[in-house]
């Protein structure tokens, strides 16, 4: 039996869309709609956050609020860490994808000898950086801060010393650099991304499996795939973004994207994925109840919440 921690992260300061920090008290409710204990039952952890910065001009447009995002990740990854040690099993509930950089950075504090796998369930590549970035949202950015990347070789910005500096101290969290490596990472769902981020994907050669594939081969064989694949990563960690759902499913967040997952498969992916010994940290992110009809996407975020729960409280 896995004691389980839960870390709510209400951040937004990285999404371009407003809403996102609502999304952990969205699953809350439909918690209480389903009549759960789930929250009763389990500890949690509030991690402050730095949404007051939304109300402040923005300093670095290549990297917008990136100083309150280094806060984010300063909090979160102590936070991961100090979970990890005391021999629990953090699950994080995420406003946007952004603090996903401060998650892996908490895992390595843990375990900084061991290599990290991470199966990243998204729509998006999450391998921008502020060198590339269409946007300059940083909910775009995690991975490429995890794996210490600046893809300078296909930018399209210059930037000021000081988004330079604060990129690097990103980069450089926990004083581990890089966190993860390209061929220790595996996309699920994966369907949108830039020219940029595709040099990236190409020239480190990442494993992609794409939702045709999932359909193709089914569930279990895609897990087993997905665990070979990791099989010299000591432990892995699994971030859920919603967005990896399907359009028609998943409107209560900032970036849906057609031909997505199945809400049946992505339950299965993630309750087949906890049932191996090797997962050691799950996250569910990009809920935005302010984009949604009757709380739906919040609904389907906790029945897959659940539905892992169980299967970790029983292994």
């Amino acid at each position: 039996m896995r004691n389980i921690k839960i870390i709510e992260v209400r951040s937004e300061i990285g999404a371009g869309t407003r809403g996102a920090s609502l999304g952990v008290d969205a699953i809350k409710v439909a918690a209480l709609d389903f009549m759960s204990s789930l929250f009763v039952n389990i500890p949690t952890e509030v991690i402050p956050d730095e949404n007051k910065l939304l109300y402040e001009p923005v300093e670095s447009p290549y990297a917008k609020r990136i100083k309150g995002v280094y806060t984010m990740y300063e909090r979160i990854s102590q936070s991961v860490n100090e979970t990890l040690k005391s021999g629990l099993f953090p699950i994080i509930l995420a406003g946007d994808h952004s603090t996903a950089g401060g998650t892996i950075a908490g895992i390595k504090m843990a375990k900084p000898k061991g290599r990290l796998g991470v199966i990243w369930i998204d729509a998006h590549a999450d391998m921008h950086t502020p060198y590339t970035t269409p946007s300059g949202n940083m909910h775009g950015m995690p991975l490429a801060a995890s794996l210490g990347e600046d893809n300078t070789e296909n930018k399209t910005h210059k930037l000021d010393s000081n988004t330079v500096e604060w990129w690097n101290k990103l980069k450089n969290i926990g004083k581990i650099f890089p966190k993860i490596m390209p061929e220790d990472i595996v996309f699920i769902g994966l369907r949108d991304y830039e020219k940029e981020e595709e040099a990236l994907l190409k020239k480190h050669n990442i494993k992609v499996i794409p939702v045709q594939e999932v359909r193709k081969k089914g569930v279990e064989n895609i897990v087993r795939q997905t665990m070979l694949h990791l099989s010299n990563c000591e432990d892995v960690y699994v971030s859920f973004d919603v967005d990896s759902l399907d359009s028609s499913i998943s409107r209560g967040t900032g970036t849906p994207v057609s031909n997505g997952l199945k809400e049946k498969e992505a339950e299965d992916i993630l309750a087949t994925l906890m049932q191996n010994h090797k997962i050691c940290c799950f996250e569910i992110t990009e809920v935005n109840p302010t984009l949604d009809k009757e709380n739906l996407m919040a609904e389907i975020a906790f029945n897959i919440l659940q539905r892992s729960v169980n299967l970790l409280l029983v292994n």
